[in-house]
């Protein structure tokens, strides 16, 4: 999720290219009622989002039934080491800074797979 309307949607294509099944919103309430009904494996959550920002989301997915063990991925501008722990702290499992490389994404998931 990316409030980036043509970022999100470019990474998307890429993502289904790649044979992933994908869901794009652009806020993080959103977010939350779109990961409640489709249980994801992966959510790739863009940092400064409308309404809940990214950390605030990641937290509050965290604690969501079902979805404690999803893969939690922040696509951010931010690139300091503080915003990487802040990150951590908040439930993310990777922090990846934006451009990002859809094939680092791609490989991600594909580990995040393996293990089950």
């Amino acid at each position: 999720m990316d409030d980036n309307v043509d970022g999100a949607n470019v990474l998307a294509r890429l993502l289904k290219a790649s044979g992933h099944r994908v869901e794009v919103v652009h806020d993080g309430l959103r977010a939350l009622e779109v990961a409640r009904t489709t249980a994801p494996e992966v959510v790739l959550l863009d940092i400064g989002l409308p309404e809940l920002d990214g950390y605030d989301v990641a937290r509050r997915m965290r604690g969501l039934k079902g979805l404690e063990h999803v893969m939690l991925v922040a696509l951010t501008g931010y690139d300091q080491e503080a915003d990487r722990v802040r990150a951590s702290a908040a439930g993310f499992d990777h922090h990846l800074v934006k451009p990002v490389d859809p094939e680092t994404v791609c490989t991600l998931i594909a580990q995040h797979q393996a293990l089950g």
